[in-house]
């Protein structure tokens, strides 16, 4: 972007529906934050001096400050709090829950800029760029804060990666590679995303890497440098599309964790090879196979597929039939879990959004511009990933309790038999 295309909107007519929204918020702001003031120094009043004063007073304000908000700079006013109480032990301190220290802009501000970096927007042009919001407020995005909030983002997605896992404790993963349009200085590199499932069933990024066309050698870089964090623990499950690269590293890295091909590539990978006349209803008897609520029928779904499909159209059948076993891997774990483990949903789903911002960003970028920004772009979804269905179901996983067809079986231990008390349903509506 250069001068030339940023529009030059500060002689417009002044949005006068804006500034409302921007005074009353600022208005609203301060009477939550003087009530909380309040509450905080009545909380205190039991404090008191040798002389029978209050410890903890008001002070006056601290300087005013200005937080960069969607509709523009508000100003706010902080109380200042005193603790009139010498010597050397603990102060008390007051920080307003809406103001949190050193906050300069709102969390959905902290989003926006790398999106607004990957769309192709310079260090230079940020001031410009974002002008119809702030104002002329916009200088404290100049060149020189913008270039420290990029270095900061890589600083964070640097310590990411080096993050310590010796205490995680992964159940499942879901893993794949991303190619985007916002492309790296090398175009076959693509970006390799680890999404874990934790014991509590919570979902969190495990590891985000550029690596070279999804190769075996670039997955086991990615794993072997998990390892060396600290990973002992290998997943139960993984869950991937048909890149072998990732398959081939992990045999080697973590031999003990079980396959899950996804089944959205696996079908559209079939579908491709179907005319389209007949790929409707080929979707249709796919879903059958993985809807079905046992194995059992899930198997003579896909061999009626094959018989249906196999006498014209081999080169669909032989795709589905290569990856039986991986691709109903799933009936041995927790019905509960199904619908989360037939595909790599929580990775596209999450990178349909990331897609979204970059794709008109056909320029290319250093490989850290992209990682950084992307990095952000996923620790911000992150915060609105949901646990995992069925969470309590983890614990069985973890500790070995075979399934049949979701459901746990008994389990003998010397010569008592126990049941594994579950609450695993029998049918998984699609």
């Amino acid at each position: 972007m250069n001068e030339n295309n940023i529009i030059d909107i500060k002689n417009l007519v002044k949005d006068s529906l804006t500034d409302f929204l921007r005074q009353s918020a600022q208005t609203m702001l301060h009477i939550a934050i003087e009530a909380e003031v309040e509450e905080f120094t009545k909380s205190y009043c039991q404090e008191k001096l040798p002389d029978g004063r209050n410890r903890i007073v008001r002070n006056g304000y601290l300087p005013e400050r200005g937080i960069q908000t969607g509709i523009g700079l508000v100003e706010v006013k902080v109380p200042r709090i005193r603790d009139r109480k010498g010597g050397t032990g603990a102060k008390i301190l007051f920080y307003p829950s809406w103001i949190p220290k050193y906050m300069r802009r709102t969390k959905t501000l902290e989003s926006l800029l790398p999106i607004l970096y990957l769309k192709g927007i310079s260090t230079g042009n940020f001031k410009d760029a974002l002008s119809p919001i702030f104002g002329d407020q916009a200088k404290n995005l100049s060149h020189s804060v913008i270039c420290r909030l990029k270095q900061s983002w890589l600083d964070e997605y640097n310590q990411f990666q080096k993050k310590d896992l010796s205490l995680k404790k992964y159940v499942y993963w879901w893993v794949d590679g991303i190619y985007l349009a916002a492309r790296m200085e090398n175009e076959k590199s693509c970006i390799l995303v680890i999404i874990g499932v934790k014991e509590d069933g919570t979902k969190e990024l495990v590891s985000l890497a550029d690596g070279f066309r999804e190769s075996k050698e670039s997955w086991q870089e990615l794993l072997r440098g998990l390892k060396h964090r600290g990973l002992t623990s290998a997943p139960d499950l993984a869950i991937g599309d048909g890149s072998l690269g990732f398959w081939a590293a992990l045999a080697e890295e973590f031999p003990k964790t079980k396959w899950q091909r996804c089944w959205v590539h696996k079908t559209q990978n079939i579908l491709d090879k179907l005319p389209k006349s007949l790929q409707e209803k080929a979707k249709s008897d796919l879903r059958e196979i993985y809807t079905s609520p046992t194995k059992k029928l899930a198997e003579q779904a896909l061999d009626n597929f094959i018989e249906t499909y196999s006498a014209k159209y081999l080169r669909a059948t032989d795709c589905l039939n290569k990856d039986k076993e991986e691709l109903l891997r799933f009936y041995e774990f927790p019905a509960e879990h199904w619908q989360s483990i037939r595909t790599t949903n929580p990775i596209e789903s999450t990178f349909a959004t990331v897609r979204h911002r970059t794709i008109k960003s056909k320029g290319c970028f250093s490989r850290d511009t992209i990682m950084m920004s992307v990095y952000k772009l996923m620790k911000e979804a992150e915060k609105n990933w949901k646990k995992l269905y069925g969470q309590k179901m983890l614990a069985d996983v973890i500790n070995l309790v075979e399934f049949k067809d979701g459901i746990a079986q008994k389990k003998i231990t010397g010569n008592i038999e126990q049941n594994i008390p579950t609450d695993a349903i029998h049918k998984i509506h699609a």
